[in-house]
């Protein structure tokens, strides 16, 4: 069988001559394929290299198997849409937008505006060595559910991170999740209801707006300055709004990379105390951090705050396990929603996660990746100056520079323009309930080394000036 390009594999090329049997109809849906040896002749390969195929074939649905009467067209393979490849570009641009472009994007497009590092920036041979490691595992860490809570010596590892950040919970307070999107989900199907007042910061991470939306709460802003949340406006929406529930970032803030204060988080959480307010306190930049800054949790002693955190941005998106830390009578109505909505949870993702965080080199990708951040913060910064764009706060740590377009140009016309070039950015307004961001974008500076993104940007807002 001649060698066909981009086909590999014998197995590969046989497949391949079958899904092109059925997308030109010379085999119809319900159309018996060739016999195994009819095939292996045509096709010059072995009677085990058709038979591979064709159980590939089956695994993908392309072809049924019917014991005794051969194999099957199952259906033929749907035409090719070029519309539908790549994201919708006249998707309205709302909270969701960002994610879905982003998510949406081919491997050759630019994100600039996306909320994770690249691949090349994660630790690839720890996870390697992790992955390994557990294949050698008994079969309860490969095929078991996890325990209600969770892995015990993972929440083990949490705690003591927990308590260098100030925040004392023990392993029984702490709950496994899947994600720190699932572990916000989960702890406003517990303390909130449908009509509830809950408290954002203004500008604050988008999906949050777009999870408490799909909870149908009404959703309040509260401005956001380099030092925590205004505190004035902060008071006046507890009093006049009387919220469930504030959910913010206080270490490395999102989108601005701002930090609270130790004031700020004192006033905030006597303000809470006075107004029976709980507090979800998202830590998901932790490992980020040059030097800790305050938690509110810490000063709390975890009454009323709670601290979810997850490993996605600095171990992988892809393998997700995310932490609830809360006091133990909630932990225990908690366990019960996990159990409902999840049962036992991901033990394997927990286990490789154990893996990777006990790795000695762990350490040492954490010390590289903030030394790598420091730098492409202060590069990206200066390039954006250079175009007119300037930050509202130079960070101290993380990946996120919010800055203001010249000349109040729309960051929603420049996000529209720039996405067809294969360019997302993410748009102000996206990350603001009272929509008074128009004028601003945030970068993630860990994705910006390619230069045409800064192109891309020049010659839209001259375009747009």
């Amino acid at each position: 069988m001649d060698d066909e390009a981009g086909e590999g594999t014998r197995t590969a090329r046989v497949m391949a001559a079958i899904r092109r049997r059925v997308a030109h109809r010379g085999l119809p849906a319900g159309a018996k394929l060739p016999s195994i040896r009819s095939l292996a002749r045509e096709l010059q390969v072995s009677t085990s290299t058709v038979v591979e195929a064709y159980e590939r074939l089956v695994a993908e649905g392309l072809v049924r198997s019917r014991p005794g009467s051969g194999f099957f067209v199952a259906s033929p393979a749907a035409p090719l849409a070029l519309s539908a490849i790549g994201p919708k570009l006249d998707r309205a641009i709302d909270p969701l937008w960002v994610s879905r472009q982003s998510l949406d994007a081919g491997d050759s497009d630019l994100k600039p505006g996306c909320g994770w590092l690249p691949p090349a920036w994660l630790p690839e041979d720890v996870m390697r060595r992790a992955l390994r490691t557990l294949s050698r595992a008994d079969g309860a860490a490969l095929f078991d559910y996890g325990t209600p809570l969770g892995l015990p010596p993972l929440r083990q590892w949490i705690a003591r991170r927990l308590a260098d950040k100030g925040v004392e919970a023990s392993p029984q307070q702490i709950l496994l999740t899947e994600s720190g999107t699932q572990s916000i989900d989960m702890l406003c199907r517990f303390l909130v209801e449908p009509g509830d007042v809950v408290l954002v910061d203004d500008p604050c991470y988008f999906n949050f707006q777009a999870l408490l939306r799909a909870h149908r709460v009404t959703i309040a802003g509260v401005p956001w300055t380099p030092n925590g949340p205004d505190v004035e406006a902060f008071a006046r929406a507890c009093a006049e709004a009387k919220p469930r529930l504030y959910i913010t970032n206080s270490a490395i803030h999102n989108p601005t990379g701002a930090t609270l204060s130790p004031a700020t988080a004192h006033r905030i959480l006597k303000l809470a105390e006075q107004h029976g307010l709980t507090i979800v306190e998202d830590d998901i930049f932790a490992d980020f951090e040059t030097a800790p800054a305050p938690r509110l949790a810490a000063f709390d002693g975890l009454d009323r705050v709670i601290e979810i955190g997850s490993f996605s941005k600095t171990l992988s998106a892809s393998a997700r396990c995310g932490f609830i830390a809360a006091r133990p009578d909630w932990i225990d109505g908690l366990v019960d929603l996990k159990i409902a909505t999840s049962f036992g949870g991901g033990r394997f993702n927990a286990e490789l996660a154990l893996a990777v965080l006990r790795d000695g080199s762990y350490r040492k990708h954490l010390e590289g990746l903030r030394l790598r951040l420091a730098r492409a913060m202060a590069e990206v910064s200066a390039r954006l100056r250079e175009l007119g764009l300037v930050p509202w706060f130079e960070p101290q740590a993380g990946m996120f520079l919010w800055c203001r377009l010249p000349g109040g140009i729309d960051a929603s016309d420049v996000a529209k323009a720039a996405l067809p070039q294969g360019v997302v950015l993410a748009p102000g307004n996206v990350f603001s309930v009272s929509q008074t961001a128009r004028d601003y974008l945030r970068f993630n500076v860990s994705q910006c080394a390619d230069p045409r993104i800064f192109e891309v940007l020049r010659t839209t807002i001259r375009q747009l000036a």
